[in-house]
């Protein structure tokens, strides 16, 4: 689903990463581990055409980043669910509504019925009416989850989802990932946590990634 050819990445005048080759297949799990600054945000909006690879390809669904029209880029999106590590909500609409906002550019309908099961599957149903300053930390990254999931995506990408969350909501934030990606989902986890890292790993077969000295590598059995 997710391909790179020699991808690389420059920032600054400097390569971030380089000569990244693998692939993403459909219904994996994967993790994205490096120490701050080493290109894993970047690597995960490269993944959804945020940002273009200063060399080399990336292709998702088939389609090369960077080759593809504004409309052909949307629909790509459509297919990607994206929680970002600072999740932003319109603070004058309900969870609820921030929620369904993705469908409002697809011509997909969702019955209130609907948005009311996603958010109980992520405990937020008793909130759904609540404003999103209401709102704790835990709260909010599981209404990121749910918004980024809420159109069915075949790729959820995430960027240290768990950062802000103590071990416990961590945890369950992965459950749910973990549940999403065993339903058929392919996901894509940046984070630094190592212990996480290992709670997902005992439960699913996940494939661990390592951007270090400009390179991406697979993580050794320490983990």
């Amino acid at each position: 689903m997710i391909v790179c050819e020699e991808l690389g990445h420059e920032y600054g005048g400097g390569p971030l990463f380089r000569d990244v080759t693998l692939r993403l297949e459909k219904g994996s799990f994967h993790f994205l581990t490096g120490p701050s600054g080493a290109g894993k945000s970047t690597f995960l909006k490269l993944c959804y055409g945020e940002l273009l690879p200063s060399r080399g390809t990336i292709s998702v669904m088939g389609e090369a980043m960077g080759k593809v029209s504004r409309d052909e880029l949307a629909e790509i999106r459509q297919r990607i669910g994206v929680v970002h590590q600072d999740c932003q909500f319109l603070d004058h609409l309900t969870v609820a509504q921030n929620v369904a906002l993705p469908l409002a550019t697809t011509r997909r309908a969702l019955r209130e019925d609907d948005v009311n099961d996603l958010l109980a599957w992520v405990g937020l149903d008793r909130h759904a009416d609540a404003l999103p300053p209401t709102l704790s930390g835990g709260e909010r990254q599981r209404a990121a989850l749910a918004r980024a999931v809420i159109g069915a995506p075949e790729i959820l990408l995430a960027d240290e989802p768990t950062g802000n969350l103590d071990w416990e909501m961590s945890q369950r934030l992965m459950s749910l990932m973990i549940e999403l990606n065993r339903m058929g989902t392919a996901v894509l986890v940046a984070t630094h946590d190592l212990q996480l890292i290992r709670f997902a790993k005992s439960q699913i077969n996940a494939r661990v990634l390592r951007i270090a000295q400009r390179r991406m590598q697979v993580a050794g059995a320490e983990l």
